[in-house]
């Protein structure tokens, strides 16, 4: 009689089992994030989504997919999941809420290379987390346990976001004008870009640990860079019901020197004042110890800003002010003038 016994998919490194159970653990985080339109429990095969089109005259859909970059790597130096999943979310509704649009709903991928509940219980309660401040509910999403293609304690994260805007009121950029003023909001540290630089400053030349408690910084080295991305909806929106406003930009990967022009017509350029918002400390810090031009620091950080608005100068005063009475800080950090679609700088050479 032959002896001989068959493979099971759990032999080749994926546990159905521990699929389920992480399905189980993470129902409750999913579910808090629910909006009245969605129609479908977790688990199916797609999420439904019923939109009030009544709210709208002319609904258009905006979407956007973004992930978190080489940050991953600082969370699984740390072993410490639960802002990830913050950060997916912000990538991708800050980026549709630039044309004016509502962020609906969210769906995540989350690609691991041995699949871990509790690990996926962390990482989905930040993605949660980032839809609740984004009002925005998490209708879906995809967990691959995928051996042998991410090390042990590893994973790559993806979102992808649905939102609305009336026609009549998508923002384009189209209205910018010589003479309009730009605003700039807060980041709340590095966010997701430029990590590739930061750790080969940071960690390899400068030689710190994530565990190292920094002066400057006010906490230890691990703890400043995994600070997750703000998310700018809730203060947005607030502006948009009350102002007109004419374009916005996400500063992200490129910095304010590379993703205002995206935004400004032809022959208008953005004329920005260096010393117009305090600087992060992280971002001083990495200068010093990388050895990194000015120049570098705009084109690769956000440097402290994190969302810039344009107005005209009327009402960019009266949204300033409301921000004051918000508890929000917003900066008048420039003004557009006529010139080649471009950022120009002023004021603070070096940091």
């Amino acid at each position: 009689m032959c002896s001989h016994q068959g493979m099971s998919y759990s032999q080749a490194g994926v546990d159905i089992d521990k699929g389920n159970q992480a399905v189980e653990l993470i129902k409750p985080l999913v579910k808090s994030t629910f909006r009245p339109e969605v129609l479908t429990e977790l688990g199916g095969f797609g999420g439904l989504f019923a939109l009030d089109i009544k709210k709208y005259q002319e609904p258009v859909l905006v979407s956007g997919t973004d992930g978190v970059g080489t940050k991953l790597k600082i969370a699984f130096q740390m072993k410490r999941h639960d802002t990830i999943g913050i950060d997916a979310v912000a990538m991708c509704v800050n980026d549709v809420l630039v044309s004016g649009a509502e962020p609906l709903f969210f769906l995540d991928y989350l690609a691991v290379g041995k699949l871990d509940p509790g690990q996926v219980k962390e990482i989905v309660a930040g993605i949660a987390e980032g839809c609740r401040q984004a009002g925005c509910a998490l209708i879906g999403g995809e967990t691959a346990e995928m051996p042998g293609f991410y090390s042990e304690g590893e994973y790559d994260i993806a979102g992808f976001v649905v939102g609305v805007v009336d026609k009549s009121q998508i923002i384009d950029g189209s209205k910018i004008k010589p003479g309009d003023v730009i605003l700039g909001f807060p980041s709340s540290g590095l966010h997701s870009n430029g990590f590739s630089l930061v750790r080969k400053v940071l960690l390899e030349r400068a030689g710190l640990s994530l565990d190292e408690y920094i002066k400057e910084l006010g906490q230890k080295l691990g703890d400043a860079l995994l600070e997750p991305t703000r998310i700018y909806v809730s203060l947005m929106r607030k502006i948009f019901d009350l102002y007109k406003v004419k374009g916005l930009a996400h500063i992200t990967g490129g910095g304010l020197t590379e993703n205002i022009p995206r935004i400004l017509p032809d022959n208008c350029q953005a004329e920005i004042n260096q010393n117009s918002w305090p600087v992060l400390p992280v971002f001083k810090l990495l200068q010093k110890l990388g050895d990194i031009s000015t120049e570098e620091m705009y084109r690769t950080f956000n440097m402290g800003i994190g969302m810039v608005v344009i107005m005209d100068q009327e009402e960019a005063k009266e949204a300033v002010e409301l921000c004051k009475k918000l508890g929000e800080p917003a900066y008048q950090i420039g003004f557009i003038s006529s010139g080649e679609k471009a950022v120009i700088y002023e004021g603070a050479k070096v940091l």
